[in-house]
This record gives structure tokens, C-alpha cells and sequence, in this order.
């Protein structure tokens, strides 16, 4: 009798044992595990859906500064020279024209860098300034050309101390190796009152 009421003792708390569990399961009221909440908060925001503002973003990206490495004209695929001074008003301007010698088109965007330089190659006076100005990618075909105005105030007007640069130091935009075109035009300002030397972007053609 004794073994008969153990039986059915531990039979009713087996029945208690299973039920309990399937209600905890049928019910969805208990709470996550840690792990659950630490997964879920390490999703990387970027698996969502990227907004329409987002895309846009990326197109207009893609289609502004067009001068991607594919394209972009390098030093060796051109030629530097300057043009004719074309003086006014006190000032002395001057083309400094880019020309695709290569085989095939590229892209130039935005300004050269230039640097007068003795027979040395030391540099005279401070880089040229940057003017502001609506940059835009300029395609060359082979043999084609692009320009940027070089500009600078009349030493005999304007009273700044002096040099004779053997040389112009003409570097394409995003290039690190530069070309050398002699400088045949005179003295340069390099220091003292309106010294300054100012360069534009690039645009299409040989001058203005």
C-alpha cells in the first residue's frame, strides 16, 4: 500500500512538472535571456534599409568630383607651358595650360598647383593663392588642353620685393609629380606689399 502511494505521489508531481513547463511555453510571457538582448542590439545599423535622402546622397556623390582614378589624367599623360601675359589694370595674367599628351581621354578637376623656383629649384615666395570658383571635371581627348588664370600685381606698381625664377613648377590636380616649364616672363613678386600670386581652376582650351 505504502509503494502503491509513492507512485501515485511521484506520478502527480511528473503531471505538475510537465504542465508547468507547457504553459510557461504556451503563454510567451517570460522575459528573454541576456544573449537574446545582446544579439539583438549588436545588429549593425547598417542592415537596415538605407532612406531615399541616403541614396540620393550616394548618386550625387558618385556623379560630383567624376575624377576617379580610372580617369584622372596623370603627369606623365601631359604637358605644361604658359601663355602670353596678358597685362591690365596693374595686373599680369597669365594661361597656365595642361595638354593630354597620352593615347587616351582623362579628367583634370580643380586647381593645379604651381611654384616658382630658382635655377636651384629652391622655391621663390609662397605657394599661389587658391581663388575660389565653380570647379568642374574637364575631359581631354587626346591633344586637347585645359587652363587655370596665374595672376599676379605689377611689381613696378605695387612695390614688392623681387625675383627672377628660372622656372614654373606645375603640378596636376590630385598628382604629387610636378612639370617644369621655363619662365622667360621677368621678375615675380615673392615678398613685401601685394605679393600675393593667385591661381584659378582649370577649365576647357588654351587661354582666355
Amino acid at each position: 500500500m505504502t509503494n502503491r502511494r509513492r507512485h501515485l505521489a511521484t506520478s502527480a508531481a511528473g503531471a505538475l512538472v510537465v504542465f508547468g513547463a507547457l504553459a510557461s511555453c504556451g503563454t510567451g510571457s517570460g522575459t528573454p535571456g541576456t544573449s537574446a538582448r545582446a544579439s539583438a542590439s549588436a545588429a549593425p545599423a547598417s542592415s537596415a534599409v538605407p532612406s531615399e535622402s541616403a541614396a540620393s546622397t550616394v548618386a550625387r556623390t558618385d556623379t560630383g568630383h567624376a575624377d576617379r582614378p580610372g580617369t584622372r589624367c596623370r603627369t606623365a599623360e601631359l604637358s605644361a607651358s604658359v601663355g602670353r601675359v596678358d597685362p591690365g589694370a596693374g595686373q599680369r595674367n597669365f594661361p597656365v595650360v595642361l595638354t593630354n599628351v597620352s593615347s587616351r581621354s582623362c579628367t583634370v578637376y580643380g586647381h593645379p598647383g604651381a611654384a616658382f623656383v630658382d635655377g636651384a629649384g629652391e622655391q621663390l615666395g609662397p605657394d599661389p593663392k587658391r581663388t575660389p570658383g565653380g570647379a568642374a571635371t574637364v575631359t581631354l581627348a587626346p591633344g586637347d588642353s585645359a587652363w587655370a588664370g596665374l595672376r599676379y600685381a605689377s611689381p613696378g606698381v605695387s612695390g614688392a620685393r623681387t625675383a627672377s625664377p628660372a622656372a614654373l613648377l606645375v603640378t596636376p590636380p590630385d598628382e604629387r609629380d610636378p612639370l617644369e616649364v621655363p619662365w622667360r616672363a621677368g621678375p615675380v613678386p615673392v615678398s613685401g606689399n601685394s605679393s600675393s600670386v593667385f591661381i584659378t581652376v582649370l577649365r576647357p582650351g588654351s587661354g582666355p
